[in-house]
């Protein structure tokens, strides 16, 4: 069981299933395509709360593509008539279960009837005029007067939010950074639990030896950098601060999302690197020399 909500798209399933059947939609896939990659009938792969979270999500972005048949209709309807999510919430809290109910019902009214408004494709403009590249060394001074120094790993682009990921270092010295000051520093990471054997792991992550061997040799977990996310729009506000004095790049492999949170303003970095060990030791964050993580 995987949700957060009484919602039908509420929840780590709902968000999946019906974004991902949307952005195959928006990018000009054909819909027997999008119905081979995400089956309405697809009950051998989930219980009965999660099939009928995964229906319920598939169904909504059919009828919002005008593609919902009689047939799937039919189906969606067997499966809400099972009620197996509002008998699950009610085990917890008896308004849950009712609250739920509701929302099947509004649902059910809802795609029961032929849309009159189909959903257009999409077309989300691009960003081409960046502010920085990937693998810029970028420092910027605080109000102590020192400098300190991030890494921005890459430019992310998704429905028409373009995002800057940067990642800190522990640089912290009032004399402007260079590629060489970086080579006794460290870039903040964590591991990452995994489930498989040492040699999938490796496969999954290529250059996770790197980390391994810093760490005591025979391990088997996954590494992801700290990221610190800034939207193209926000950043226009305090690009100014931020200069690029090199380029570094992160290892391919090791640039995995370890943590990841928006920045909207200058002021979070004044919070974060003022006291950067604090913030290392409130969010279990560690250490990685830059020697390990990048080709330097």
């Amino acid at each position: 069981m995987a949700t957060d909500g009484v919602k039908i798209i509420d929840g780590d399933t709902a968000h999946d299933t019906y974004w991902g059947i949307m952005d195959l939609y928006d990018n000009g896939v054909e819909f027997d395509i999008i119905n081979k990659e995400f089956p309405l009938i697809q009950s051998d792969y989930f219980d009965d709360f999660d099939n009928e979270i995964y229906v319920t999500s598939c169904a909504l972005a059919l009828w919002e593509m005008g593609v919902l048949t009689d047939d799937k209709l039919a189906y969606v309807k067997s499966i809400i008539d099972k009620a197996a999510c509002v008998r699950e919430w009610a085990k917890n809290n008896e308004k849950d279960g009712k609250a739920r109910k509701k929302e099947l019902d509004k649902f059910w009214k809802k795609i029961s009837q032929t849309n009159a408004k189909i959903r257009a494709r999409k077309k989300y403009r691009k960003i081409t005029n960046f502010y920085f590249q990937p693998d810029d060394l970028l420092t910027f001074k605080l109000k102590d007067g020192n400098y300190r120094a991030v890494i921005c790993t890459a430019i992310e682009q998704y429905r028409g939010q373009c995002n800057y990921i940067l990642v800190p270092t522990t640089y912290n010295s009032s004399k402007k950074p260079t590629i060489d000051n970086l080579k006794d520093k460290e870039i903040l990471g964590r591991q990452i639990g995994s489930g498989y054997d040492q040699r999938t792991t490796k496969e999954m992550q290529p250059g996770i030896e790197r980390i391994w061997n810093f760490s005591g040799g025979n391990c088997n977990f996954f590494f992801g950098v700290i990221q610190l996310a800034i939207t193209h729009k926000d950043f226009i506000n305090f690009k100014e601060r931020f200069e690029k004095v090199g380029t570094l790049r992160i290892i391919d492999g090791l640039k995995k999302m370890g943590s990841f949170g928006y920045e909207e303003d200058f002021e979070r970095f004044e919070t974060i690197f003022s006291d950067l060990e604090n913030h290392i030791k409130i969010f279990q964050h560690k250490k990685y020399p830059v020697t390990i993580l990048c080709d330097i």
